[in-house]
């Protein structure tokens, strides 16, 4: 869904307010929360220290017990300014690490204990253990949502529908009294994130300074309508990608035009998967016209464009009816769709195609156990609090893409908007209204124009709700935190050091990954 890059890598809501916001209950710990080493699965530096707190497993039955909730610290280096919390998307995404693994400007380094709080439901924060549903189950097909619940409840009753945005944002809030983070804290939402750090804001204003908002999300697609509004930008996005290798064909020979360079991805796809992809091709140039047409150059070019696509849907539709195999089974068609919204991993899918066909390789126990938590826990919040109607008139083509064509950039559109996704379970939460009236500090939002995963233009609905002053980013990258941008990371140092800055554009990042 949304994912950050690297492990922080693909998406808020909340149980209904009746009589007031529901504040963190007190539980009763073993011993006072103390700082020491992470646990090594989080990636985090050997500088970050961690610490764990007890929160209430369900806010609003306090009774029904408590979990033990992962929170790290990124000590500042010097003098320190204040505390800044952050949490890096998905949902799903690994928090613990997160300020290890990104490129934090250094003058947050030196001023500002980096803190995050893991999400509720992921590993050292309440794991969320679901059993694997029976493969000869029909709801498994049928009502994906209601038997991943089931399989979650069999594990842990009725825990699942307390992972919600605003219980984890209320989780913050708890880690914030209980480790003595200060009054009032910064934070820092990246794409999921911004939803639940303007749910915490707009839950507890008095307690919030700064905030900033890393690649928005509109709260009106959350979340059935989210993956429909991404589809377009996907296909750029992935066209553009073809593009850049073209434009290095100096160093990976793969073709010097985009139709060249998907040519070449296609053969590696086809290979590995046994059908050809169904993804769209780029456009013609004149480049890729055969010596023997070239008379016919744009009559060559008007007719690649014009059949390009329903060529490329149809003989994959043929393939896979006829040989049973899916284009889902290359790894390379799961990292392009991934590396899509990031630059700095299209050297890697380049990369990637030089090697030619691979073989999936075996997951560790670890990693395994990661992936299907990361998974769980998403689609929990995911089914726990959308608002947004299903079109079943949409059911038919979205099981035939799940069962037959699996395409990377329309698929999983279908899935969500027709229900079946969430089919089987009702959502548990509602959004809470995000506001940014009761901040004495307007938020700041960075957002790219070309962002396939928070469409730039939806996105605006979240600035107007949250009041922000907004810099727009140039290029397609999504989440703009980290990259080591030198006009963003300056923006951002003064925006927490007073408030305001005086900055509305930036040019995208530069590639930081090596080439070759």
């Amino acid at each position: 869904m949304i994912l950050r890059r690297a492990r922080v890598a693909v998406i808020a809501p909340v149980l209904a307010v009746v009589a007031g916001v529901l504040a963190p209950v007190a539980i009763a710990q073993a011993a006072p929360a103390t700082w020491g080493p992470c646990p090594a699965l989080h990636g985090a530096s050997k500088d970050t220290l961690c610490a764990t707190i007890r929160v209430p497993k369900d806010y609003a039955r306090p009774s029904a017990g408590s979990i033990d909730v992962l929170v790290s610290k990124l000590p500042a280096r010097g003098e320190r300014r204040g505390v800044l919390i952050g949490n890096p998307g998905g949902p799903g995404g690994d928090a613990i690490g997160m300020f290890s693994l990104l490129t934090t400007p250094a003058a947050l380094r030196d001023s500002y204990d980096l803190v995050a709080v893991q999400p509720r439901g992921l590993i050292d924060a309440g794991e969320l253990r679901c059993a694997p549903p029976s493969p000869s189950d029909a709801a498994s097909y049928l009502a994906a949502g209601g038997a991943l619940r089931a399989a979650c409840d069999r594990t842990a009753p009725g825990y699942a529908r307390t992972i919600t945005t605003a219980n984890t944002a209320r989780d913050i809030e708890s880690a914030r009294t209980q480790l003595g983070l200060g009054d009032r804290v910064d934070l820092l939402g990246i794409s999921y994130g911004t939803t639940l750090m303007s749910t915490y804001a707009t839950l507890y204003p008095q307690h919030t300074d700064r905030l900033i908002l890393d690649s928005a999300v509109d709260p009106r697609l959350e979340w059935n309508a989210l993956l429909t509004a991404q589809t377009p930008g996907y296909q750029r996005r992935i066209t553009d990608l073809f593009t850049w290798i073209a434009d290095h064909d100096d160093i990976y020979r793969l073709g010097s035009t985009p139709l060249a360079v998907y040519r070449s991805w296609s053969r590696v796809v086809t290979a590995e998967a046994g059908v050809p992809p169904s993804v769209s091709p780029p456009p013609a140039r004149v480049g890729d016209v055969p010596p023997g047409l070239r008379s016919q150059v744009q009559a060559y070019i008007t007719g690649q464009n014009l059949t390009g696509p329903a060529r490329a849907q149809a003989e994959n539709f043929l393939a896979s009816l006829v040989t049973g195999k899916r284009q889902s089974s290359s790894a390379l068609v799961g990292l392009t769709r991934a590396a899509a919204p990031d630059r700095n991993a299209w050297p890697l899918v380049a990369q990637r195609i030089v090697a030619g066909p691979q073989r999936a390789r075996a997951m560790s126990a670890e990693s395994q156990r990661e992936q299907l938590n990361s998974v769980a826990m998403q689609n929990t919040i995911l089914c726990n609090e959308n608002a947004v109607p299903a079109n079943p008139l949409l059911a038919p083509a979205s099981l035939l893409d799940t069962f037959l064509i699996t395409d990377p950039v329309g698929g999983p559109a279908l899935l969500f908007a027709s229900g079946l996704f969430c089919s089987g379970v009702a959502p548990s939460a509602r959004p809470v209204a995000i506001t940014g009236t009761g901040l004495r500090v307007r938020p700041l939002q960075l957002q790219a124009l070309g962002d396939p995963q928070t469409p730039y233009r939806p996105s605006l609905e979240h600035r107007a709700r949250m009041g922000a002053q907004l810099i727009t980013v140039g290029g397609g990258d999504h989440g703009q935190f980290g990259r080591s941008n030198p006009v963003v990371d300056a923006a951002i140092v003064e925006y927490l050091r007073t408030g305001w800055t005086s900055v509305t554009t930036a040019p995208q990042a530069p590639i930081t990954t090596s080439l070759r």
